[in-house]
């Protein structure tokens, strides 16, 4: 709180919207797969297999484009693998029925803050050596992001009512989390490592309030997240216009996007690095994903103007992704990316 701006803190903040709502929307797709399959075997053996497949994409596309070191001396584990383990550890689970698979997963969200002073990085983050150039960052502790994907499993049936009652069922369940979380925060007791306290004015008392932890994520961090994730939920089932042709074509091809944006963000960073006089013998990587030391960058509202352009660059490319796939369904490798 003592050193942002509530630009730069919402900036950071609307950003924890995104890996909670791939999670449990990768459970809920994985519960509607296995619907339309109607074969648990043919089920588990896809979700066990791209599982896999993204736990390699992370540690060799993902990490490259993250890093630009062509070294690889920082392995970070974080979302796509996170997704990939609870596929592994789903399609183990298939023949389990979809409602006890949902109810652990909610048991564990409500309950890992008991581990939170745990070493095992299962529950928590923390840097692993690999030798004596090579490290493994656990970004995304296993355990409690396929505890949400579980959840989103045993939600998956939600998505089969019809568009009026989903609304209805998104919105209610939407300000139940958001009810529980204003609640327990207030009691400032459980569900979070961080405590939110009385700041200099009232507007940094709010972003205290709202400043859950994400790394791992915490009770108060998922009631809040995927409690706007319900909200939002609700709202798009009763939108169709020209806005929601567009980002349905992102929806659905999201890795292709994911796996492209890395590329062009972090050849962006080097234009600008090379524009404000920098020289690649300047360039740090590692953890510093190449910036130089000392000050460089841009001010957050080029950024934003930054962000748009790329979500502009990668439209026409994710519409002829789209477009492939679908004159080519039968092509079964095109279901991994």
């Amino acid at each position: 709180m003592s050193a942002t701006t509530p630009a730069l803190f919402l900036t950071r903040w609307v950003t924890h919207l995104c890996a909670p709502t791939f999670v449990l929307l990768s459970g809920a797709s994985a519960y509607l797969s296995l619907q339309k399959r109607g074969d648990i075997g043919a089920a588990r053996r896809f979700l066990i297999s791209r599982g896999l497949w993204l736990v390699i994409l992370e540690f060799t596309v993902v990490n490259f484009g993250i890093w630009f070191d062509v070294h690889f001396e920082v392995f970070l584990l974080q979302v796509i693998a996170a997704i990939g383990l609870g596929f592994v550890v789903l399609g183990a689970l298939l023949t389990w029925n979809p409602k006890i698979l949902g109810i652990i997963g909610v048991g564990i969200v409500a309950l890992q803050h008991v581990f939170s002073s745990t070493t095992s990085h299962l529950f928590v983050p923390g840097l692993i050596p690999l030798g004596e150039n090579h490290n493994l960052l656990v970004g995304y502790p296993p355990i409690p992001w396929i505890a949400i994907l579980l959840v989103g499993f045993g939600c998956g049936r939600w998505f089969e009512h019809t568009r009026l009652d989903r609304r209805r069922l998104f919105a209610i369940v939407g300000l139940v989390c958001i009810g529980l979380f204003v609640v327990l925060r207030a009691l400032n007791v459980y569900g979070d490592p961080a405590p939110w306290s009385i700041q200099q004015n009232g507007l940094f008392t709010c972003l205290s309030f709202i400043n859950v932890t994400k790394y791992p994520p915490s009770l108060l961090f998922d009631l809040l997240m995927l409690g706007w994730m319900f909200l939002l939920l609700s709202l798009a089932e009763c939108a169709g216009n020209r806005m929601t042709a567009v980002l349905e074509v992102y929806g659905r091809v999201p890795l292709f996007y994911y796996l492209w944006h890395w590329y062009l963000i972090h050849t962006l960073l080097f234009i600008v690095l090379f524009a404000q006089g920098f020289s690649p013998a300047d360039f740090r990587f590692g953890f510093n994903f190449g910036r130089p030391e000392g000050t460089s960058g841009l001010e957050l509202w080029a950024v934003y103007l930054l962000w748009l352009g790329v979500i502009a660059a990668l439209y026409p490319v994710c519409r002829w992704y789209d477009q492939y796939k679908q004159r080519n369904r039968k092509q079964k490798w095109l279901s991994y990316l």
